[in-house]
């Protein structure tokens, strides 16, 4: 069985004014891509859009962290409709989307990557070597061998940092001779039988998996070839063999299955230049600082106990406080744009998820069933089952949709273990689910709402650069040319009159319907999937889900799937590694510190505590028993966002000695005209625009402290 799935003082007129410069307000930017189709070779181009910012709109108030020139340089007037092009920020490293020759240079790199291992260690295997986000990888087989000399067995060889320098020297010289890279088709019997003289096994899987024919060959030179679509560049020369670094090692199972052969996985990254790649290492060497899994423990936000099994979250009393304000929020802004707020249950009998599909069609994702009175359960992998049920509760009038149902429903998908990590992916998670029943002639309207609400939510938390996609209709899927037209034409009306630029992945939509994926770019430049808009054909047929219609037919609703986190466990890690655990002082777990110099002003500190936190303000009170200095750096190592000195002076005046973590000494505070600055900063969430931009540095402990 599967397992675990302001002060008191007069302040100067020039120095209030300084702390209060503007804070920018901002619509998304649209980064500029290029679509590609995944069931195509050709690379489409197509247009591009960055919509500028909005005007300023507030004040920025004391513990704000806006840079001056963020607010002169996103300060232009902006229209949502607007069909301008700006470049993409030069700091933005390039993407295979964006990026067609670099697409080619990471593919051709890993064939002659998968060429080099195999003039290095002639045992080798080949199995599958595609491009990813950031570069490419190939799996190798290395069969156990014998000693033609001795006959005794060799075991497998393991691959080792010494095993990539003479890979990498290897490939070295196959891209200096500049080999032609070129395309050959032939029949399957003829690639079956090239693959037998070479005695490459999984070649022959890997062949019996493609349906099309011809079957298509690339070479390179004479010597070496490998099933393959392409694209390629056309020589090996044409790879800048300075831009292409081998990173590491890791096992993998063929085809994902573990009772299959481990294969030993080489991932290596390429760039069109040298810049380019120490442009990543740059960041990669950042990303590693923001670790969520390592400011996780440090900061006492969550833990993955392995005790009560992997992919389970813990959330501690410090993440804990960051979830709750991501979820208060996230049900307000839902209820003031027209959302009901809805709860199911975590588990139900296996027919429900028979009549949904789920059980034929996502098996492998889900827990086993167990046993209730001699009937089979199910622990729910979605929620939308549930909403479709409430839905059939009555006969609904056309009059009675658009109906948006909105849940926060955790979900439990079987994860192998190997596949876990931190909080990207996890057996448990909480979807920020949402359902919308409507008519057809109101889809349009209803995509647009969702991509407002989406821009609206994501920007609060900082996320403003978004790279967008809209995938087609695949050659395996439900409904009629018809509705799946009309659909399309939504989808792709709702990004116009939103006035995104879009790519397009022909064919990449879900076998129910064409959907809107969107990924965030974070404070470094990678970029992350969360929020989804899905048409939905299957589930209103599988329901058999009705409305009765002005003409008094009984019509099918459509059905839209949409998630703006994707998860709260992921966005959280994801937000976490953006501010490098940072949070904006609407967001920090502890937003107030107190830090009592001496024992006789803890009972002050204690009254301070408790006014504060009847206000909603989350405040501690140091223990007091470090010197001052120490209790300071504790506090900022924890990134708490603003610090009291409370000494007997500040008790006897009933003042507070104020210091920022990002803007530094504040100095002397009545107690409530601080609380109220702070109330009225965590209300405005002022610091957003600033999320991300803090420097993360070594943090280092000296011998004394």
């Amino acid at each position: 069985m599967k397992l675990g799935y302001k002060p008191a003082y007069t302040m100067p007129l020039f120095l209030s004014l300084a702390l209060r410069r503007s804070a920018a307000a901002f619509t998304p930017q649209i980064t500029r891509i290029r679509p590609f189709s995944s069931t195509a070779n050709n690379l489409l181009p197509t247009t591009s859009l960055h919509a500028p910012p909005l005007t300023d709109r507030r004040n920025r108030r004391h513990f704000a962290t806006v840079a001056p020139e963020s607010s002169k340089t996103q300060s232009q007037s902006s229209s949502s409709s607007s069909s301008s092009s700006s470049p993409p920020d030069d700091d933005e490293l390039p993407t295979n989307e964006s990026d067609p020759n670099l697409l080619r240079i990471r593919h051709s790199s890993a064939h002659v990557m998968a060429m080099a291992v195999q003039r290095a260690f002639p045992e080798a295997q080949v199995t599958i070597g595609p491009w990813i986000d950031n570069g490419f990888y190939y799996d190798f087989y290395f069969p156990e061998t014998t000693d033609a000399e001795t006959g005794e067995t060799i075991p497998s060889r393991k691959l080792t940092d010494a095993d990539l320098k003479k890979v990498k020297k290897q490939m070295d010289k196959i891209i200096s001779k500049n080999y032609p890279i070129t395309r050959e088709e032939v029949s399957r019997e003829e690639a079956m039988k090239r693959i037998n003289a070479i005695n490459e096994p999984f070649k022959l899987e890997i062949l019996e998996g493609i349906k099309t024919e011809p079957i298509t060959i690339y070479h390179i030179g004479d010597e070496w070839w490998d099933l393959c679509a392409g694209p390629h560049v056309e020589t090996t020369g044409k790879i800048p063999k300075k831009a292409v670094a081998l990173q590491s090692v890791a096992g993998a199972y063929w085809r994902g299955d573990e009772k299959r052969e481990m294969l030993q996985r080489v991932y290596a990254t390429a760039w069109n230049d040298v810049a380019e790649l120490k442009r990543y290492k740059k960041m990669m060497e950042e990303a590693k600082k923001r670790d969520h899994r390592t400011l996780g423990t440090k900061l006492g936000l969550f833990s993955i106990q392995e005790d009560a099994g992997g992919g389970l979250v813990f959330w501690h009393p410090k993440g804990s406080a960051v979830r709750t304000e991501i979820e208060n929020f996230w049900r307000e802004a839902h209820v003031d744009n027209g959302y009901d707020i809805v709860y199911t249950p975590h588990i139900a009998n296996i027919e429900l998820w028979k009549t949904s599909g789920h059980f034929d069609f996502y098996q492998e994702g889900m827990f086993d069933q167990m046993d209730v009175e001699n009937e089979e359960y199910q622990i729910k992998p979605m929620n939308c089952p549930f909403h479709c049920l409430m839905y059939k509760d009555e006969l609904r009038s056309y009059r009675d949709l658009p109906f948006r149902w909105a849940e926060l429903g955790t979900v439990y998908r079987y994860e192998r273990s190997g596949t876990l990590h931190g909080l990207m992916r996890v057996r448990g998670f909480t979807q920020d689910d949402a359902h919308i029943f409507c008519l057809p002639e109101q889809l349009q309207s209803e995509i647009v709402a969702v991509l407002d609400l989406t821009e609206s939510i994501l920007s609060r938390f900082g996320f403003s650069k978004y790279d967008i996609m809209l995938s087609t209709r695949p050659d395996k899927s439900v409904g009629g040319d018809d509705i799946w037209d009309a659909a399309t034409k939504a989808l792709v009306g709702a990004l116009e009159e939103k006035g995104w630029a879009y790519g397009i992945d022909e064919g990449g939509g879900a076998f129910y319907g064409p959907k809107i994926d969107l990924k965030i770019r974070d404070a470094i430049g990678r970029t992350w999937q969360c929020s989804t808009v899905q048409c939905d054909f299957n589930l209103p047929d599988r329901f058999d889900m009705e409305y009765v219609s002005a003409e008094g037919t009984r019509e099918r609703p459509i059905m839209v799937h949409r998630a703006i986190f994707g998860s709260i466990e992921r966005f959280f890690g994801i937000l976490v590694e953006n501010c490098a655990g940072d949070f904006p002082l609407w967001l920090a777990p502890t937003q107030l510190k107190l830090l009592p110099v001496t024992d006789a002003v803890k009972d002050y500190c204690k009254e301070v505590s408790r006014k504060a936190a009847k206000r909603g303000i989350r405040v501690e009170v140091d223990r007091g028993d470090e010197r001052l200095a120490k209790q300071i750096r504790n506090a900022e190592q924890q990134r708490v966002p603003i610090m009291a000195v409370v000494g007997v002076k500040e008790m006897d005046s009933g003042k507070l000695a104020v210091r920022s973590r990002k803007e530094g000494d504040l100095g002397m505070w009545d107690v409530d005209d601080l609380l109220n600055e702070i109330d009225e900063s965590i209300d405005q969430a002022e610091e957003m625009v600033k999320m991300g931009e803090v420097e993360v540095k070594e943090e280092k402990q000296t011998d004394s402290e």
